[in-house]
């Protein structure tokens, strides 16, 4: 037995037609609304190394991890912020990332790799559940007290970093770091699609992150170090 599939009927009459480009531009209109609140909320707000105001502190989000190392992605942020403490754009370097499992250390591999490169280790404070960007940002702000801070990303995720961030409360400046347009890349992009929607509804909701915890007072001390 065959069975046909009914494809449905076009519009016929002007009014339908009508109201199914409404419907059309209005889900288009919902489909926009994340991404336009993101460039609006962020635009003024990134800039180069060379070119962001000074703050206490930087913001590392966590890019994964190869080997037990960081991956190209995050290497190139790290070397981001090494060159903002290096050039005395900040004085404390908060490292984000997960460490849900025994196995995988995000903040403490960013961290070995900074040392590497010059930056103390008493400068570099490590959060272990910076589980996404909103997370991290609402830890960086309820957690550490960090109210100002330069955020440090690749330039598709930058946007969003800094709008969640000064929706959780953290007065941000972004340093978008450039990279070829290979794969990683266009999938970045295109996850950053998808992301926005998400971005939009932890703004508008500030939701707990995934793990809350007591307050810690690494980044005060490390200021409070490096004010000495």
């Amino acid at each position: 037995m065959k069975v046909r599939l009914r494809l449905p009927k076009a519009p016929r009459t002007r009014r339908a037609q009508r109201r199914v480009a409404q419907a059309v531009m209005l889900a288009c209109v919902f489909a926009l609304a994340p991404a336009t609140w993101m460039h609006a909320v962020a635009d003024s707000r990134i800039r180069t190394v060379a070119q962001v105001p000074a703050q206490d502190v930087a913001v590392v989000f966590g890019a994964g991890l190869w080997k037990g190392r960081p991956t190209p992605y995050l290497a190139h942020r790290l070397d981001a912020a090494a060159e903002l403490y290096r050039a005395g754009k900040v004085k404390v370097v908060l490292v984000t990332g997960d460490n849900s499992r025994v196995e995988y250390d995000e903040p403490d591999a960013m961290r070995t790799y900074l040392t590497a490169r010059g930056v103390p280790d008493k400068r570099i404070v490590s959060d272990y559940a910076g589980f996404d960007t909103w997370d991290s940002c609402v830890r960086a702000k309820k957690i550490f007290g960090v109210r100002r801070a330069v955020l440090v990303t690749q330039g598709f995720h930058i946007r969003r970093a800094v709008a969640l961030c000064r929706a959780a409360g953290v007065e941000s400046y972004g340093v978008g770091v450039a990279e070829p347009h290979d794969a990683t890349w266009y999938y970045g992009g295109t996850r950053e699609m998808f992301a926005a929607g998400k971005a939009a509804l932890d703004a508008a909701f500030t939701p707990d992150p995934r793990f809350l915890g007591a307050e810690e007072p690494g980044v005060r001390e490390a200021l409070a170090a490096a004010a000495r």
